[in-house]
């Protein structure tokens, strides 16, 4: 495996009466000028926003809001709320909702510290110099985003998605109910499990010999996550399918099960591209991208295709050769998005090949993309064409 340093400095609450119990300290500890961010008001509808800022109330904490958080989180959302934190003195940001809403904080608690345009740092062009503490508040289990340092935002002027984030902008603290999952719309359900999902496939599709360990850690949430998808997409208010759900997505991408690895990333990359253009749900367009990733490079290591069968779908390796394993894999793979619910094409979006190269283009524009194997822009062309 590769040298590694390992810190993830965020405390977690999971579970039914956590934030009862300990937002009004975690916050506290912090300050008392707040700022509140969420997304479409569906915290409004389940009450859970009520319940957030009575407890805030009776503590004392002065509440400023940014609600409205997109889907793909915008640029320019994010510049209203750097714009309020400094206006307002705010000394803690909390990101009420799902992954959108909890990057679209971190990059306004980057903001509030940085020069420049936040954009530069998701650019390349510049360098976080500190960020406002952030807590959050989970309720949407798919970006894992409760307990790391990345986010990713949209510039819509531009039509650019890109990634970014810092070792200032891991959460403080996350609080994660089951409960608060329960009204999610059965659609953005599915599209967590996609996310979460392809993040363990990013980490174990990697170049990195002698890792064994990190290889089992991955196959056991992923395998997780088969067996409990069904459950949670079905019976929304199954606590146990939710718990299990929910800290699935965390543990895949809190550093936890990847180090010494590096990931490949690509199909993020490329699904990036797809949204920032047509604005479509990052788990979704994950699921239609990563099957054909597979069978573009399935050539690079087919033993590891052969291992996802045999391990994780349990598929009986008897009289079957190692090519014909990972073919195997793939298809499962396919069968498993298919059989939650999640879109299959690009056509499912109404996607055609319009933009293809372009996409194409802008995946590549810092350098080649992947770990596992490196892709140019014919390759991933190549990738969206089998997408269609």
């Amino acid at each position: 495996m590769n040298p590694f340093r390992f810190q993830n400095p965020t405390a977690l609450y999971y579970g039914k009466g956590q934030i009862e119990e300990y937002l009004a300290a975690e916050v506290t500890k912090v300050g008392k000028t707040v700022l509140l961010v969420y997304g479409g008001g569906s915290i409004k509808r389940n009450g859970l926003y009520d319940k957030v800022v009575g407890i805030l109330k009776s503590a004392g904490v002065t509440i400023h809001e940014l609600s409205g958080v997109e889907t793909n989180p915008r640029l320019t959302t994010v510049h209203k709320g750097i714009d309020i934190c400094r206006k307002e003195g705010v000394d803690l940001i909390l990101a009420v909702g799902g992954g959108s809403v909890i990057d679209c904080s971190k990059a306004i608690a980057m903001g509030v510290k940085y020069e420049g345009d936040v954009w530069e740092i998701y650019a390349r062009k510049g360098a976080a110099t500190g960020a406002l503490p952030l807590g959050t508040i989970l309720t949407l289990a798919a970006t894992g985003s409760e307990m790391n340092s990345g986010g990713v935002i949209t510039n819509w002027e531009t039509k650019e998605k890109l990634g970014g984030g810092s070792p200032y902008t891991f959460p403080a603290f996350s609080f994660c109910d089951p409960e608060n999952t329960y009204t999610v719309p059965k659609d953005q359900t599915v599209y967590g499990i996609c996310d979460m999902l392809s993040h363990c496939f990013e980490h174990y599709f990697h170049p990195t010999e002698h890792t064994p360990l990190q290889q089992h850690l991955i196959e056991a949430v992923i395998s997780t996550i088969v067996e409990n998808a069904r459950f949670a997409v079905d019976n929304p208010e199954d606590y146990n399918a939710r718990e299990t759900i929910m800290y699935c997505s965390t543990m895949a991408l809190n550093g936890m099960i990847n180090m010494g690895v590096q990931g490949d990333w690509a199909c993020h990359a490329i699904e990036h591209e797809i949204s920032a253009i047509y604005d479509i749900p990052h788990g979704g367009g994950l699921a239609i991208v990563f099957p054909n990733w597979m069978d573009h490079v399935v050539n690079v290591n087919p033993q590891r295709f052969a291992n996802l069968a045999t391990r994780v779908f349990h598929v009986d390796p008897t009289g079957k050769s190692t090519e014909e394993l990972a073919g195997i894999a793939i298809e499962k793979v396919r069968e498993f998005f298919r059989s939650i619910g999640a879109p299959t094409r690009l056509a499912d979006y109404d996607i055609g090949s319009e933009n293809v190269e372009r996409m194409a283009e802008q995946a590549v524009r810092f350098k080649p993309i992947g770990n596992f194997t490196l892709l140019g822009k014919e390759d991933v062309q190549q990738i969206l064409k089998a997408s269609l």
